[in-house]
């Protein structure tokens, strides 16, 4: 079973969320965690997919292409249909995204204030490891002012270091530019993949995702449903490690 806010943890669980460890950096993926709206990227495909001859609905897209890499999207439409899609696709229609993002991006609920409390009152250092790419992700942060937050030097794109989800590499990038071990981070994601990224790379996660729903069960991993659930999570897990370093 995965963790909800619930102690004690496995001992199984990575060092960062153990008692006897420590955490030291947070990283966070974009889409679903931060910035809203993935399903209007993935309606973009669908519609696509759908002038190529694929009978998909915006919510079978959704469901197929989310948290997706573009150019593996491309090739199952292709695949799918039979037909000859163009050599740049995924780079067309990262355009599109980026030019939609820029009109339509949603700061997920808490976002901000999540983001700045693990800032300025937990004081851990944050990044960002995402599919998107660095220029997808600089029209959602500005959208929503998200930008005032997270600087450009914090944002890593799997897709523009062809190092996309499931593969750890991002998280792993993320972690030695900031001179962390892997095993000193958490992770906050939203996608099957990106936790399978995160647990890859050795690291902590917290899925964000409502409780109805199934999800990936390893040990360590925490289960929210609402990004107000994050910072007391982690103040937790610092207490209970403060604690045994103190006695």
């Amino acid at each position: 079973m995965s963790n909800h806010t619930n102690f004690p943890i496995s001992e199984e669980a990575p060092v960062a969320v153990l008692p006897t460890g420590r955490l030291k950096m947070v990283i966070f993926d974009c889409d679903g965690v931060l910035v809203g709206g993935e399903h209007l990227s993935t309606a973009l495909m669908s519609e696509d997919a759908r002038r190529h001859g694929w009978d998909i609905s915006d919510e079978e897209g959704n469901k197929l292409f989310g948290g997706g890499e573009l150019a593996k999207i491309g090739e199952m439409i292709a695949e799918k249909t039979g037909d000859t899609l163009p050599d740049d696709w995924d780079m067309i229609m990262q355009g599109r995204i980026v030019d939609m993002m820029r009109k339509k991006a949603q700061e997920v609920p808490g976002a901000s204030a999540m983001l700045r409390d693990v800032v300025n009152e937990i004081r851990l250092p944050i990044r960002i490891g995402s599919n998107s790419s660095e220029a997808e992700m600089e029209a959602k942060f500005s959208s929503t002012g998200l930008d005032r937050i997270l600087k450009e030097d914090r944002i890593h794109s799997g897709r523009d270091l062809n190092m996309p989800k499931p593969r750890p590499d991002i998280y792993l990038h993320a972690a030695k530019q900031e001179g962390i071990a892997p095993q000193n981070c958490i992770v906050l994601e939203d996608s099957d993949a990106g936790v399978e990224a995160a647990h890859r790379a050795g690291m902590a996660c917290v899925l964000l995702r409502d409780e109805n729903k199934p999800g990936p069960s390893w040990p360590g991993l925490f289960r929210i449903s609402h990004l107000d659930e994050f910072v007391p999570l982690l103040q937790k897990i610092i207490a209970a490690q403060d604690a045994h370093q103190a006695g």
